[in-house]
């Protein structure tokens, strides 16, 4: 037995946690003997001090072993996981799971609520009426089995104490701590019991790891650490400097990712979505010409779209909005945002357009908030392209006039153009 304080001030003092005092502080306040304030303290002394390899490992298996572990053992097909370290527009998982499983191999994927200024996969899910992410392990293992693949959150089985951790951090300035980054993200992947992770560590101004420094470093951690629980592990780096495609929120992003599966879609995202696609096949087995091929043909016969209708069908939501995107809810008012002068666009703030969405009720600003799932942006133009004075740039979803016509003119200040051409970056930044 412990004393929470003392740990608080080991930790806060540069000193070194065992396993079994981290694993009481989190066994402990899952339980809910620890109060909320004193594991705050506890995660700002982690941030500032730091933990070391050893401590994030044990912090890992700590919040893993809190929960129950999927056992995929029975299932043939390669199972591979792959997670997104968040960004703005971020819709990849939303495509690439069922693109992936299309070609044959069982995506177990379990995901996170936004965080911070990024958006977050549950709820973008959340998004389709009736779709829920809270089975059971064995009715998730049933609909992998079914469809190759499922998309959970953390279930009263699966994480929980990183479900409870994870929504503190949120809100106490403690995100952008690469142990705690690394220890949330695992606990969650390797409950789902894949037996090989991609990362897609995300790299730029609307990413945590503002500089490919951090990112790299982010990304050695993660692979590092899980491969301590023998499970394979790679990871690219990809650029989050502009929001990820046309659209960022909830609604808007599902909508976009329809659009992706039946064939349409923005040259940014198909470029990122299909690498990371190809190297998760290769994590499977399948080189890399065989893997373009599957891709390109799953996707022109309509099976990646099917295998995403069938998910929402499974996990209980409306397949009908899945057919007909019409009939999914809009926000009341769109609102134009205009170019304030000629010429090219040299950047859209990332992080910023994360920040605005919050404002307009896309994302939450305390763990009680509750999303608006409608509101959003949709943008005609984006870095590289040439503009003219007044032009429409993008439009703001809202449901308020009046916040939606502040956040529109928030939004057009983030458009950084300059008479100078300019070429659209890469987004692949390391493999």
């Amino acid at each position: 037995m412990f004393l929470t304080a003392e740990l608080i001030t080991k930790k806060r003092d540069g000193k070194k946690l065992s396993e079994e005092e981290i694993r009481f502080l989190v066994s402990e306040y899952t339980g809910g003997s620890i109060p909320d304030y004193q594991m705050a303290a506890f995660l700002m002394a982690a941030f500032i001090r730091g933990l070391d390899r050893r401590e994030t490992t044990f912090l890992t298996r700590a919040m893993l072993e809190s929960g129950r572990v999927f056992d995929l053992s029975s299932l043939p097909a390669p199972k591979i996981d792959k997670h997104s370290t968040g960004g703005v527009g971020d819709k990849v998982s939303l495509v690439l799971a069922p693109w992936v499983a299309s070609c044959g191999v069982a995506v177990p994927m379990i995901s996170g609520r936004g965080l911070g200024h990024t958006g977050g996969t549950l709820d973008k899910l959340s998004a389709i009426p009736g779709f829920r992410t809270d089975f059971s392990i064995e009715q998730f293992t049933e609909i992998l089995r079914g469809n190759n693949f499922f998309m959970a959150g953390q279930t009263v089985e699966i994480a929980p104490a990183d479900k409870k951790i994870y929504a503190l951090r949120d809100v106490t300035g403690t995100v952008p701590s690469i142990p705690l980054i690394t220890a949330s993200i695992l606990s969650k992947k390797l409950a789902g019991g894949a037996e090989a992770i991609l990362f897609d560590v995300k790299v730029g101004r609307g990413a945590f790891m503002r500089t490919p420094k951090e990112a790299k470093e982010l990304a050695f951690w993660l692979c590092a650490v899980a491969r301590q629980f023998k499970v394979k592990a790679e990871a690219v780096l990809t650029r989050m400097d502009e929001p990820l495609g046309r659209f960022v929120g909830n609604i808007l992003e599902v909508k976009e990712a329809l659009e992706f599966l039946s064939g349409r879609f923005e040259a940014d995202l198909y470029h990122v979505t299909e690498y990371l696609a190809v190297r998760m096949l290769g994590l499977a087995g399948i080189e890399e010409k065989e893997a373009r091929r599957l891709l390109s043909a799953r996707l022109l016969d309509g099976s990646a779209r099917q295998h995403f209708r069938e998910l929402v069908r499974l996990q209980g939501g409306f397949v009908g909005a899945v057919e007909n995107p019409g009939l999914f809810a809009r926000a009341e008012y769109q609102i134009p945002v205009r170019a304030p002068q000629a010429g090219w666009v040299w950047s859209l703030d990332a992080r910023e357009v994360g920040l605005l969405a919050i404002e307009l009720g896309a994302g939450r600003k305390t763990v009680q908030d509750k999303i608006d799932y409608t509101v959003g942006f949709e943008f005609l133009k984006k870095t590289g392209a040439q503009v003219e004075k007044e032009e429409t740039v993008a439009f703001v979803h809202s449901n308020s006039t009046v916040t939606g016509r502040e956040v529109a003119m928030e939004l057009g200040q983030l458009y950084d153009i300059r008479r100078e051409k300019k070429k659209a970056p890469g987004l692949i930044i390391k493999s």
